[in-house]
């Protein structure tokens, strides 16, 4: 007191016992892979946890049934506090496996139905709603679907989220154009290329399930000939670094990835403090950024002089 030091930030890490965990689960790595997404997201997880005084152990499990339950087993005997799960590559038996674990919990990314758990993850119906509102308002034509080829709970629910816009519109959802492409920028850009080559229809505009796929589309459409968004306008999901580098300029939607990591670490230190709060889940709203591949006037410009 003398000296004027200031204890009150300390206070709180007083009943501070045993690190968070962090773990990465990786079922085939196609998605978890996206370093510039999951980099984002965890820095959040990273910065929370600092300012929460705990310290952060990562780990990765990578799908092997026989090591599974011997690294869940390792954290169980640790002397973990909490566990933070990035559950983007997860299946429904994958998530009941950490259900067991005798510790908080919270699922980061993902979300099912039949587990009640802690969830804090984007909200995908939303987000895909307004890309493809935003597709049918610049272009005034019915949108295609550049799905991805794995089966993921973020993008089912992009599934849901587009169609349920495309059908808001006045418009059927059997008349869309759906390419199911690789969920990875080499990936989708080879099999778009073999869509292309094989003169499968296009349709005069994209919504994609991520933007990697978007920007392999892109790229296969530039080199077809075709002009974006003159010919073909897109727009992708999660507003990587890259998005913003290709040309044209990639309109996305933007997920704030280090809010869902602060979310999330503020949402285990609440279960590790108060063991008997309800499950929650919490979705994080996303927004829309237009950029050049989905500008209006450039669209607009081209449909005047093709009149």
């Amino acid at each position: 007191d003398k000296y004027g030091y200031d204890f009150s930030r300390l206070n709180k890490k007083t009943n501070v016992q045993g690190p968070i965990h962090f773990v990465i689960y990786k079922r085939h790595g196609a998605v978890v892979d996206n370093t510039d997404f999951f980099n984002e997201l965890f820095s959040g997880v990273e910065k929370a946890c600092k300012e929460e005084g705990y310290k952060l152990i990562i780990s990765t499990i990578n799908g092997d049934e026989e090591k599974i339950d011997r690294q869940i087993q390792d954290i169980q005997y640790s002397d973990c506090a909490g566990v933070i799960v990035l559950g983007t590559e997860m299946t429904l038996d994958d998530i009941k496996r950490f259900q067991k674990l005798p510790l908080p919990f919270v699922l980061l990314d993902s979300y099912f139905e039949e587990i009640n758990c802690d969830s804090v993850l984007i909200n995908n119906v939303q987000g895909a709603y307004q890309a493809a509102s935003h597709l049918i308002k610049v272009t005034g034509k019915q949108p295609g679907y550049l799905r991805s080829s794995y089966t993921i709970g973020n993008f089912l629910e992009r599934n849901s989220g587009f169609f349920k816009a495309v059908r808001a519109h006045g418009m059927a959802s059997g008349s869309s154009i759906v390419h199911r492409l690789t969920p990875s920028m080499q990936g989708a850009y080879t099999d778009m290329k073999e869509i292309i080559a094989n003169r499968e229809k296009l349709a005069p505009a994209y919504f994609a399930d991520n933007d990697l796929i978007a920007l392999g589309a892109m790229k296969a459409f530039k080199e077809a000939g075709y002009h974006i968004p003159e010919d073909i306008a897109i727009i992708g999901f999660d507003n990587i670094p890259s998005s913003i580098i290709v040309e044209p300029s990639l309109s996305t939607i933007n997920v704030p990835k280090t809010y869902m990591g602060e979310v999330a670490v503020s949402r285990i230190v609440k279960l590790i403090n108060t063991p008997a709060s309800l499950p929650q889940k919490i979705q994080i709203n996303t927004t829309l950024i237009q950029r050049k591949s989905s500008d209006p006037d450039i669209i607009q410009k081209e449909n005047e002089s093709l009149l």
